[in-house]
């Protein structure tokens, strides 16, 4: 069974609480809105890193991140990009068994037409009042599960009136 570490939005912050959650995956795929290569460089300290670029991502570090990338392990197809919207709908006939994505901070899992979509949310810092979270894959031959799983983190502090 292998198990890759799903990360996206840090905007600059990569959270204790996450590496923990990601140390001992096999790989680690970030969806996108590093803004700071320090992140990847970390990340890569656990486990190899495939990182798209998010409209964050404007530095000239991040020219060298593509903007969609294909990853395969065992029988599985995974389709990396940072806003879902970008994404043209796959054909049929696609390979693709699961679309990674970040962007909106929102962490989801759904299944359409045999594609899972995961979106691990945001693990850096809170917004709005959405949660602070990672997610991971459990791939297992031709068979994928996934999993969103929340940081505990402090809550934010609130404003003095």
């Amino acid at each position: 069974m292998r198990r890759i570490g799903l990360i996206s939005d840090t905007h600059d912050l990569l959270r204790p609480e996450a590496k923990a959650v990601l140390a001992g995956c096999e790989h680690i795929i970030h969806a996108g809105d590093i803004t700071v290569a320090q992140v990847i460089d970390e990340l890569a300290s656990l486990a190899p890193v495939t990182a798209v670029r998010g409209n964050n991502d404007r530095d000239a570090w991040a020219l060298d991140l593509a903007e969609v990338e294909m990853l395969h392990f065992d029988q599985v197809s995974l389709y990396v990009i940072h806003d879902l919207a970008q994404l043209d709908q796959l054909p049929p006939s696609s390979p693709v068994r699961v679309v990674i994505s970040g962007h909106s901070h929102k962490p989801s899992i759904r299944e359409t037409d045999g594609v899972l979509h995961v979106n691990p949310g945001s693990a850096g810092r809170r917004r709005f009042t959405l949660p602070v979270t990672v997610g991971e894959l459990l791939i297992d031959g031709d068979q994928v599960s996934a999993r969103i799983i929340e940081l505990a983190v402090a809550p934010p502090k609130r404003k003095k009136s």
